[in-house]
């Protein structure tokens, strides 16, 4: 709302500015039966931590409860639970009360629906390495065709404090949803366990763990890692040659790994060698025999 400020400049004023209710909308165009939807109220001067409050109702009677809470910067965003009996097709709005302020509005109405599903949620692999190629799969019912959906990709933790990696739009068709990612390592080396860490608490190296959700509006399908963890296996390909580009055989080397840990071999008579299931983050190669030369890789 644009305010206009018409007086002198030079003497004090007075200025009275109106509490109002901008808005109080549905955060999603229908309410799923025995899921939840989500609301949002918009106001102006109303102060911050006015008390709000929202009784959700359906066209037919039906009561969804009551939301309190406080305003913040403006906003309130709160959900209901629409409740199993609700009649398919009944529509659901709720009233607002700012009792403080002496406002109060209606929503906008939403139809109810049948509750969405989520299943047969999976990866195409068990284990992936950098540069694969995953396809993400999950089948969706009571959602038409060309809507559009948020896969969220997780990392483990056994903890409970999964990190999101990343977000991918979806769209459903024919009730499936299908998507490709090429998996890439992002973790910070500094939170990696160092091997005098894991070998204190008599702990073995574990490999990172990933799992996805697919979120519809405001629901997410899939947070107890119904499509399966996905575990990252990172391998490092060496190959020595001198400066004219001949191979250099039966080499020895020693890996340097980010966890603190080190592993040592030597090249074949091709001058080739690969070590697989190592530990994530940057590696530093060194040929110890020749000159005591070290390789970044």
């Amino acid at each position: 709302m644009p305010l206009k400020y018409t007086k002198s400049t030079d003497a004090k004023e007075k200025i009275t500015l109106t509490s109002s209710l901008v808005y109080a909308e549905w955060q999603q165009s229908y309410a799923p039966v025995g899921q939840t939807a989500s609301f949002e109220i918009g106001t102006l001067f109303v102060g911050q931590g006015a008390p709000i409050e929202a009784k959700g109702k359906s066209k037919k009677g039906k009561s969804l409860g009551t939301v309190k809470g406080k305003v913040r910067a403006n906003k309130f965003i709160g959900e209901f639970t629409i409740p199993a009996d609700t009649k398919l097709g009944d529509m659901v709005y709720f009233d607002v009360k700012l009792p403080k302020n002496g406002l109060s509005g209606t929503s906008n109405s939403v139809a109810v629906v049948p509750p969405i599903k989520v299943t047969d949620m999976s990866w195409s692999a068990s284990e992936a390495r950098r540069g694969d190629v995953l396809t993400l799969k999950a089948s969706v019912e009571n959602l038409p065709d060309a809507a559009q959906v948020k896969i969220i990709i997780y990392e483990f933790d056994r903890d409970g404090a999964n990190d999101k990696i990343t977000e991918i739009p979806a769209t459903v068709e024919n009730k499936k949803i299908e998507l490709q990612w090429a998996y890439e390592y992002h973790e910070d080396t500094d939170e990696i366990p160092s091997d005098e860490e894991m070998q204190r608490y008599d702990r073995k190296y574990n490999p990172p763990e990933y799992f996805f959700t697919v979120k519809i509006d405001k629901q997410e399908f899939g947070r107890e890692q119904e499509s399966g963890l996905l575990e990252f296996r990172d391998w490092i390909g060496i190959e020595l040659k001198d400066v004219l580009g001949n191979s250099i055989p039966d080499e020895r080397y020693i890996l340097y790994f980010a966890d603190g840990s080190k592993r040592e071999g030597s090249v074949n008579e091709n001058g080739f060698a690969k070590e697989q299931n190592i530990p994530p983050g940057d590696v530093t190669l060194e040929f110890p025999d020749l000159n005591h030369v070290h390789f970044e890789v």
